[in-house]
Order: structure tokens, then sequence, then C-alpha cells
């Protein structure tokens, strides 16, 4: 019996005391936290959203979590810690509203969540399609009294994706504007940057274009001096 006691007490006795003062006051100060509650802003995550299907929602809300725990705990809360996710799989082209509960919110250990604001959410939801359209090119500065210019841009057209309904109202592929004030003669201004007016729909393939111009004076300009 002595032996057991030994072998089992008493084996490390220094570093059990140390342990067991440790948790204690870890309880401790966990017990003389009050309990407080936060309300957050929290991004929504989209899961298993299938291959082929868009969100058309223009207006997506973040989620308002309430959380309730340990004061010192909850009041150092970041978004990165607390989630909120929804699960995507079902949808189909058309309107759906999803419910927003708290067991969809990731929280950490301690962390109870008490309320989501909103409760439902709706979304709208289309096929994702692509469509080559041409490319225009933005060109400021050489459309002055006197000069001509012909613009081009390489290549001549470009791919865009997004949901369908909105992809097929695109008619066009824009460039940033390129400055060619004080220009004659021909300049090409590589790896423009390419966009579309549509917030939904992407450019797809190419993210950028050469664009071309080919200034002259005409007859009715005078040279400079």
């Amino acid at each position: 019996m002595i032996r057991l006691v030994r072998k089992y007490v008493f084996h490390n006795f220094l570093l059990k005391i140390v342990a067991l003062a440790v948790a204690t006051a870890m309880w401790a100060a966990v017990a003389r936290d009050p309990v407080a509650e936060v309300a957050m802003t929290v991004p929504i995550e989209f899961q298993h959203v299938p291959e082929n299907i868009e969100i058309s929602s223009e207006a997506i809300p973040q989620a308002q979590v309430r959380v309730r725990g340990p004061g010192r705990m909850v009041r150092n809360l970041t978004s990165a810690q607390v989630q909120a996710t929804l699960d995507l799989a079902e949808a189909r082209p058309g309107e759906r509203t999803y419910e927003l509960k708290g067991s969809q919110i990731r929280a950490p250990h301690g962390v109870e969540v008490t309320q989501v604001v909103p409760a439902q959410l709706h979304l709208s939801f289309d096929r994702r399609v692509r469509k080559e359209v041409p490319i225009r090119a933005r060109v400021i500065g050489v459309y002055g009294q006197g000069f001509r210019a012909e613009v081009s841009v390489e290549p001549p057209t470009a791919w865009i994706v997004g949901p369908e309904r909105r992809t097929q109202l695109i008619r066009e592929v824009l460039t940033d504007a390129v400055d060619a004030a004080g220009q004659e003669g021909k300049a090409n201004y590589p790896g423009v940057h390419l966009f579309v007016t549509d917030p939904l729909v992407r450019v797809a393939s190419p993210a950028t274009a050469e664009v071309r111009v080919q200034t002259e004076r005409t007859k009715l300009a005078a040279p400079a001096r």
C-alpha cells in the first residue's frame, strides 16, 4: 500500500502541486471575469457552391452576430474567429430564402451565439455562362481640332463570365483610359487592364490588352512653333 502511494501520489509531487496551483488560478480568474455580450459584424462564407451556378444578387449583406461569454474573451474576439457559413450545395437558377441560425456560426469554445441578424437571407441564382465580346479602347487627349487618330486594340475580343441574364446584356469590354495627349505618330500601350461595367460579370481572359494609337495632324492644323 505504501509503495502504491509513493508511486502514484508522491511521484513528481512538486509538478503536480504546480499544475494544481495553475489550474486553480485559471479557474479563479474565469470565475471573477463577468459574462459579457457583444455584437460583431462578420462576412457570410458560402460553401459548396455548384460549379455552374453564380450568385446574381448584387447586394450580399453581412451578418451581425451577438455572442456571450467571459468578458475578457468576447471583448478580444475578431471577425476571423467568428464565421457565418451558408451551404449552397442545393442552389439552382432562381430565387431561394435561406435560414441563418446560430448553429451556422463558428465561434471559439466557451462563446455562445445568442442572435444572428438577418435571420433569413434571400438570394438569386443564375447559370454561369461565358461570352466573347469586342474590346473597346478608351483613349483621351488626341481628339482636339486639327488632329485625327486611329485606335485599335490587340487582341480585339475578350471572354467574360457571369450570371447568364446579366452577361447577355454586356456588349463590350472596356480598357482603362490611355492618355495620348501630345502624341503624334504611332504609339503602343501594352498591358492596359480590361473591365466590364457590371460588378457581377468579370473578364475571364485576357486580363490586359495592347492599345495602339496612330495620330496624324490634319491639313487644318498648323504645326507648333
